[in-house]
């Protein structure tokens, strides 16, 4: 084997997408372990350091290997699908969270219309209630002045009568 054929058969063999954690993490780039080929057999002399690279997700394997399949491309497919359901459905319950501020902001307000115009309603009742009493008094002052007015025109008339 040359050593071109190595690197790519290790390459192959590694897990198509290493990084098990969000992207957003990354593994310690120091700590990543060297491999040494040691085979008796071997005919080169010399050893290969060789240090797996670690790969960013990528929707696609970077080669297909015996363990490649379209079960994992379907799984990656899904968890995209789930990830995408996910996200909607956060959005969606932020809305509906929204939605209901704004209806309790406008069933608010309108409660607070109504105790205005209930408090304004009263105090209409109570000034309507005072005119309709004064209203009573004037027209009972009123109708004792007639009688009075009357009484008196009919002691002017007697005195104009009884008169010489």
């Amino acid at each position: 084997m040359h050593h071109n054929e190595v690197i790519s058969q290790l390459h192959c063999l590694l897990p198509p997408f290493p990084n098990p954690y969000h992207p957003h993490f990354s593994s310690p780039q120091n700590n990543t372990p060297s491999f040494q080929l040691t085979k008796s057999s071997n005919p080169l002399p010399y050893q290969l350091p060789i240090t797996p690279q670690v790969q960013e997700f990528s929707p696609q394997p970077t080669c297909l290997n015996s363990y490649s399949t379209s079960d994992e491309a379907n799984e990656q497919q899904l968890s995209l699908i789930n990830e995408s359901k996910r996200r909607r459905m956060i959005s969606n319950r932020e809305s509906a969270r929204r939605s209901r501020m704004r209806k309790q902001k406008h069933l608010d307000e309108l409660w607070s219309q109504v105790m205005w115009l209930r408090n304004e309603n009263h105090q209409l009742l109570d000034k309507l209630n005072r005119a309709s009493e004064s209203h009573d008094r004037v027209v009972q002052e009123n109708s004792q002045l007639k009688e009075e007015a009357s009484e008196l025109r009919l002691i002017i008339t007697d005195m104009q009568l009884n008169s010489p």
